[in-house]
């Protein structure tokens, strides 16, 4: 029945004449229409852009059957016609396609599983982060998202994770809507035509916003999941339309195979100097990784993700994800200039209704306003994705308590307790729920996306700093001179100053102290920051109020570690 009803829709869209009243006077005149040979011609353009079944083999081998359009491989402009077409967004006046994604405008960190089964359950890191569901409840969703599919258009993508051809992995990104294969088409590596002739998915997602669970039946926490199936290599998302789900999905996969291809997978950006100088920059989202990885003085590898092999680093996406929320021209011009481009998805960003311009600063929807574009949207970006072993490793840190060091020194030892430390604060609307900073530890500055434990990463990270001598810096791109509400956060300029100064070397002979709460080593002068600005201590009105508020941090790392110390050197 609905298949009739769709193809007598089809032929009444196609036939009849539509008429519209001739201003005030209640005259009807007639619309210009295609004539019959133009209508003709698009539904000509729009069945090559929509490959049939048999032509590339279906989907079923995913389970999905009876499909009504498969929209494969759609280029950018195509699928802007397509998300315009269904109301899925709005385009704005300098090119931008602007979307909003419902009540969830960050991560559903609560709704995400991984099947429970005997291939990977050995290795998982089971607990509150990778929340074991049985293969069944899994099966069960399978087989209710392929009957929701049926007779509905699908948007396919085949695209690539990791840039370094000896890892690469070939994946398949299967939406429900036209913007998050847009979406995926920016974030993930674009193959070359001849690539995706023989296309072997090695891992899919099916995403679906608009499909529900049951929890009382399917074993999830809400309606919203995030299923992730090592066996089967197939993600499940539903009942989000937050596109960085996606992105993570494959992201927590990678983090899965990685190291035992002896490749440490990080949550970090990494760019290039012009002598050919790598710096990686870890921290979780709002903590600065794509802000100051995105400097015009030197080429940007990767914004969030990527892998460091025996060949180097090499960025797992071929785009950047960056928040958008109050955006400055003069302090982020790179990542600025891409909310005035063609082809950049923008998340939940305000826009006037009636000239379609943007209100960055606007948090009325969220605080986590994101930006998708391709990595060719920055001037200064290598397309190669690759980049040499690392001279410096900077740890970054969004500290909710306004007590650590803008900048300090880290040893090798320092530098793998950080990073299973994780310690940062979650910032306002980064994930679903959170409407403050709050502080806390998420081992490797990714927790959320580490289905191993955290002592594989940490020992794969001390042995890449011991082989290539790497040096590693801690910056707090939080609050000093108190706590948020009290304090400031510190200035962009000033930090860019600081990670400048240290890649550098401009603070190697620089004459130190040591922090008699953390331990580490901190510049007493930096070249383009006050002095006083390196003294936290000294940056509060109050020093006991200081000493107070980092001995309870200190407590806190303390407490955190006591999860790992059992199992670490």
């Amino acid at each position: 029945i609905r298949w009739r009803d769709h193809q007598w829709r089809t032929r009444m869209a196609q036939s009849y004449n539509r008429t519209s009243l001739n201003g005030a006077s209640g005259q009807r005149r007639s619309e210009t229409r295609p004539v019959r040979g133009q209508v003709r011609s698009q539904r000509g353009l729009m069945m090559q852009e929509s490959e049939s079944k048999q032509d590339r083999g279906g989907l079923e081998s995913h389970g999905l059957y009876n499909l009504d359009r498969i929209f494969w491989n759609l280029p950018t402009p195509a699928l802007y016609e397509q998300a315009l077409l269904r109301h899925e967004g709005s385009l704005s006046h300098q090119g931008p396609l602007v979307v909003r994604t419902g009540h969830h405008t960050g991560r559903s960190a609560n709704d995400k599983f991984i099947v429970d089964e005997a291939d990977s359950r050995d290795e998982i890191w089971w607990g509150p982060i990778n929340k074991p569901i049985t293969e069944q409840n899994f099966d069960i969703l399978h087989q209710r998202m392929a009957s929701y599919l049926q007779m509905k258009d699908v948007y396919v993508q085949d695209c690539f994770a990791g840039a370094d051809p000896d890892y690469r992995m070939p994946i398949r990104i299967i939406t429900e809507y036209a913007w998050h294969n847009l979406f995926a088409r920016n974030l993930f590596i674009q193959g070359e035509a001849d690539e995706l002739t023989d296309h072997e998915p090695y891992f899919t997602v099916i995403d679906l916003p608009r499909f529900h669970a049951i929890p009382g039946v399917d074993g999830t926490n809400s309606e919203t999941f995030i299923l992730v199936n090592f066996k089967k290599r197939l993600v499940l998302i539903g009942g989000t339309s937050y596109a960085g789900e996606i992105k993570k999905s494959i992201f927590s996969v990678m983090n899965y195979l990685m190291p035992g291809r002896n490749v440490l997978p990080m949550h970090c950006s990494a760019n290039i100097s012009s002598d050919g100088k790598t710096a990686l920059f870890f921290g979780l989202s709002g903590t600065g990784k794509t802000t100051l990885s995105a400097d015009k003085a030197r080429t940007l590898i990767g914004d969030d993700e990527h892998g460091w092999s025996d060949n180097g680093i090499f960025n797992f996406e071929g785009g950047c994800y960056a928040k958008m929320i109050k955006l400055s021209p003069e302090n982020e011009p790179e990542i600025h200039a891409t909310t005035k481009r063609f082809g950049t998805v923008l998340e939940n960003v305000t826009m006037n209704a009636r000239d379609r311009k943007l209100d960055l600063d606007d948090v009325s929807l969220t605080e986590n306003t994101r930006g998708a574009y391709h990595i060719s949207a920055i001037p200064n970006a290598t397309l190669k994705g690759t980049g040499g072993h690392p001279e410096n490793i900077i740890f970054l840190t969004c500290d909710a308590f306004g007590v650590m060091p803008p900048i300090s020194r880290l040893t090798p030892e320092q530098a793998m307790y950080h990073f299973i430390s994780g310690y940062t604060a979650r910032v306002a609307g980064t994930e679903k729920g959170v409407t403050e900073p709050t502080p806390v530890f998420s081992a490797c500055y990714g927790a959320p996306f580490m289905p191993l434990h955290p002592r594989r990463y940490a020992e794969l990270l001390g042995e890449r700093i011991s082989q290539h001598g790497v040096k590693a810096w801690l910056i707090n791109t939080g609050w000093t001179g108190g706590p948020p509400g009290v304090g400031e956060r510190v200035a962009i300029p000033y930090t860019r100053a600081m990670v400048n100064a240290a890649l550098d070397g401009e603070l190697e002979n620089v004459t130190t102290r040591r922090d008699p709460v953390f331990g580490v080593e901190v510049p007493e002068t930096c070249p383009g920051v006050p002095d006083g600005l390196l003294n936290p201590r000294g940056s509060w009105s109050d020093p006991a109020a200081y000493d107070a508020q980092a001995a309870k941090l200190a407590a806190m790392f303390h407490e955190n570690f006591k999860n790992f110390s059992e199992e670490l050197p």
